[in-house]
Order: C-alpha cells, then sequence, then structure tokens
C-alpha cells in the first residue's frame, strides 16, 4: 500500500502540469485568434492611404460644384423634412477630405499638408454656408422643420457618433481596397452636411441662436472625427514625413503635437460639458417621471408635459421650468416638497425648480398663454402633426372649463318680441386664433321667415347685430344663418 503512494503522487504531478499546459495551450489560442481578429496592420496600405487622403483634400473644379449641388439638396431635404432626401445629399457630398487630412497630417507631422487641409476645409465651410443661406434666402418657403431644428444643439449621442464614425472610416481607408459601404456610412452617420445647411438658413432669418449652435455641432463632429484619424494612424505607426534639416523636423513635430494637443483640449471639454448635460437632462426627466407626473390633482389641474424647459448651465443657473393649467393652484407646501425631491438627484441640487401655473383666470387668459407657449416652444413640436394635435387638446380641454355665461334666455325672448320675422335662434362661444392673437367670438345662428325679402332680411340682421352688440356690451358679435 505504502509502496503505491509515489505512484500516486507521480500521476497527481504528471496531471496537474497536463491540465497546466491544456491551460496555457488554450490562453495562447484565445490570444492568437484575437489577435488575428482584431490586428488591421497586416491589411494596411500606408502609402496608398496616404496618397488617397491627400488627393481627396482639395476643393477645386468638379469637387466645388458637388459641393454646392449637394448643399442645395440637403437644404431641399431639410426644408420639406425629407430625411431620403439629406441622406441621398450627405452620400455624394465630399466634406470628409480636408477634415481626414488634418487628421492625417497631425499624425505624421506634414506641415504642408495641414496647411492644405486648413485652406481647404474653411474653403468646404465657406463655400458650404453660403450656398446654403442664398437657397434659404431667397426660396419663399422657410418653415423650420423638425430635420433643422434637430441640428442647433449637440448632445452626448453626437460626440460618440462624430468619434466612432471617425475611427471606421479611417480603418476603411487604412485597408486595402477601400471598403466604400463603410465611408457612405459614415457620411451619413456624422451628418456633416446638415449643420452647415443649418448655419445658412440662420443667418437667412437672422436667427444667430440657430446659427451658431449649428456651427458648435459642426466643429464638434470635426473635431473628433479629425481625433480619430490621428488616434488610428499613429496605433497603425504611419511613417513620419522627413525633413532634411534635423532641426526643422524637431519643430515640425513639436508644432504638430502642440496642435494636436491643443485640438484635444476642447475635444475633451466638450465631451465632458455634453456628458454632464445629458446627465442633467436625463435625471430631470427621471424627476418629473417620479415625481411630477404622479401628482394627483382635486379638481381640473393637469401638468403639460409638452412643454417643459430644461436649461443646463456648468454655473449655478441651471433651471426646470414645469407648466401646470386649469382651476386648481399648485399648493405651497407640494412645491417645498417638490424642491425637497429635487435635492436627491445629484445633478438637480443647485438647479432652480420653476412652478408656472394657470391659477383661477378665465377661458381666454388660458388659450391665450397656450398660444403663448406654443410661439415659445416650437423646438419642442418638432411636426406640424404635433403641433396640430397638442392646440386640438388643449382647445377641447379649455372647452370643457367654466367660461362667463350669456343670459341666452333672455336674449332670445326680447330678440322674439322685437324682430317678428325671427323664427329660430342659437349661441354658441367659439375661440378662434391666428398663432399670433386669441379672439374669443359670440356666434348666434338665425333663421328667418322664408317670406320676406332679402332686402328686410339685410336690413333684420344688421339691426340684431347692433342691439346685440350694445346689449352684450361688445364689437366681437358674429351672425350666421341657421340651417334647417
Amino acid at each position: 500500500m505504502e509502496e503505491n503512494k509515489p505512484i500516486d503522487n507521480q500521476q497527481d504531478t504528471n496531471s496537474s502540469e497536463n491540465v497546466k499546459k491544456d491551460l496555457s495551450g488554450l490562453v495562447g489560442s484565445l490570444k492568437t485568434f484575437f489577435k488575428e481578429l482584431l490586428d488591421i496592420r497586416k491589411n494596411t496600405d500606408q502609402q496608398a492611404t496616404i496618397a488617397s487622403i491627400v488627393d481627396d483634400i482639395p476643393f477645386k473644379g468638379h469637387t466645388s460644384w458637388i459641393l454646392i449641388c449637394s448643399i442645395f439638396i440637403a437644404s431641399v431635404g431639410l426644408n420639406a423634412n425629407s430625411t431620403a432626401v439629406v441622406i441621398g445629399a450627405m452620400l455624394i457630398s465630399p466634406l470628409m477630405g480636408p477634415i481626414l487630412g488634418m487628421g492625417m497630417s497631425l499624425a505624421i507631422n506634414d506641415i504642408d499638408t495641414l496647411r492644405r487641409s486648413l485652406k481647404n476645409f474653411g474653403v468646404m465651410v465657406g463655400l458650404s454656408v453660403l450656398t446654403a443661406f442664398l437657397f434659404f434666402r431667397f426660396f419663399p418657403l422657410r418653415d423650420e422643420s423638425s430635420e433643422l431644428l434637430a441640428r442647433t444643439a449637440p448632445d452626448i449621442r453626437d460626440v460618440l457618433i462624430a468619434f466612432f464614425g471617425g475611427l471606421a472610416l479611417v480603418i476603411a481607408r487604412a485597408k486595402k481596397g477601400t471598403i466604400a459601404s463603410v465611408i457612405f456610412g459614415v457620411a451619413i452617420a456624422t451628418a456633416l452636411m446638415p449643420p452647415l445647411c443649418t448655419v445658412g438658413f440662420g443667418l437667412a432669418i437672422g436667427n444667430l441662436e440657430y446659427a451658431g449652435g449649428a456651427m458648435y455641432l459642426f466643429i464638434i463632429n470635426t473635431i473628433f472625427i479629425a481625433l480619430a484619424t490621428f488616434l488610428v494612424l499613429k496605433l497603425l505607426r504611419f511613417p513620419m514625413v522627413r525633413y532634411a534639416n534635423s532641426a526643422k523636423r524637431r519643430l515640425i513635430a513639436r508644432i504638430a503635437s502642440l496642435v494636436a494637443f491643443v485640438v484635444m483640449i476642447p475635444a475633451g471639454y466638450t465631451f465632458y460639458k455634453v456628458f454632464q448635460e445629458s446627465l442633467f437632462k436625463n435625471q430631470a426627466k427621471q424627476f418629473i417621471s417620479e415625481n411630477i407626473e404622479t401628482y394627483q390633482f382635486a379638481a381640473g389641474g393637469r401638468f403639460l408635459e409638452n412643454f417643459t424647459s430644461m436649461k443646463y448651465t456648468n454655473n449655478q443657473d441651471s433651471s426646470v421650468e414645469l407648466v401646470f393649467m386649469g382651476d386648481e393652484a399648485i399648493p405651497d407646501n407640494v412645491i417645498e416638497t417638490w424642491n425637497a425631491q429635487k435635492n436627491a438627484y445629484s445633478k438637480l441640487k443647485n438647479t432652480e425648480l420653476k412652478i408656472v401655473q394657470g391659477g383661477r383666470d378665465d377661458s381666454e387668459e388660458k388659450f391665450n398663454f397656450v398660444s403663448e407657449l406654443y410661439e415659445t416652444k416650437k423646438e419642442e413640436l418638432v411636426t406640424r402633426e404635433a403641433q396640430i394635435r397638442v392646440l386640438e387638446e388643449e382647445v377641447a380641454k379649455l372647452s370643457k372649463l367654466p367660461m362667463n355665461k350669456i343670459p341666452f334666455d333672455e336674449i332670445a325672448g326680447e330678440a322674439r318680441i322685437n324682430y317678428v320675422n325671427l323664427r329660430k335662434i342659437g349661441f354658441s362661444s367659439v375661440i378662434k386664433t391666428n398663432f399670433k392673437s386669441v379672439d374669443t367670438v359670440a356666434v348666434f345662428l338665425v333663421k328667418w321667415s322664408d317670406s320676406i325679402p332679402d332686402k328686410v332680411v339685410t336690413d333684420d340682421q344688421k339691426r340684431l347685430t347692433d342691439w346685440l352688440k350694445l346689449k352684450l356690451g361688445t364689437d366681437k358679435i358674429q351672425i350666421d344663418k341657421m340651417e334647417d
């Protein structure tokens, strides 16, 4: 029995070593598999990649006309709110050349290519904005479509799309045999053209806020695409441009490194700022969902979610504006509770909670308030259908609210005595708006005797109108014919 122990120990040792060898072999196989799966250096054609990017930098001749035509197409698509047309314009636009050129020149210390890229980038932006400006300036239809409004404020998703789109593009360009589908896909995903069109639109209508927001979005896309190009070419170890003068080579390298560092500072700051704003808005929506929307009104009050406004700043001036309507005022203790609940969200602690409520007023004032909100909150109502739907809902709700009653029985009795030719009379109160002003009009439906001449009907109807204006103390009187 004791003689078998050394044999058993030897077998255990051999088994343990075999397991270690198998595990080591498995790890090695996995490393090899993932290296082959993710390695992009093997199929990279460095010289062809550099040459193709350099060839796409200049904007002249055919390229300029293609850009102008694509900007016109994109502007029409944005104006008509047609996503398909905008996508078509992005597919034919030659906007990527100078941006890739900037990223590549910084990666390989090519100051001459950087200079050419910056010059052509300026030409590209200027030509695009001018073309869009001329279109929107002289085209008669200049509605603020949802496609246009969507290009006026960047968020964290725009940053990520630009960065990963740039990565995909430069990796595709670096591969032997460029992957055309990737280039087209990135052109659509990064959406460089719509912001430039929106800049032209903002300038054409004199709205510098639109123009500034759209240009900010375009610059963010540009920086992160160039940054992705810089990082990929550095990773692939593209050869540095060699200069005969060693002192000049060192100077160029320092300048390129400095420019790359300077570009990365606003890129990092932009990412941080947009990320913080996204966190703020997400927490604000969560706060509203968990605390505001669950509030139970005792009477006819309601919360207008579509008109919620969120304003974020890096300092202490952030705010969330909540709009309520109806006859029921929000009690002060409820508002204090909401402010306390707000502080449970890290991004809302220093945020001002603004409560806008209708209180006890008449129907016309409430409808005026809805119309004013409609004019100032177009960005939240991103389609015409949404605008119409919201206004119809509000009008329907307002029609149920208490109104100043007109003494119809008294008016009908006096009218029957004073106008012997009057056979029937009806009444309704109608709220009308042209989205600039609102009127509440008293509409009377009348039916006259069929046996009297038209001239008598006209005279009696004029006398009835004048009498009703005097009786009701308002000029907002409308008389229509009552159908049988």
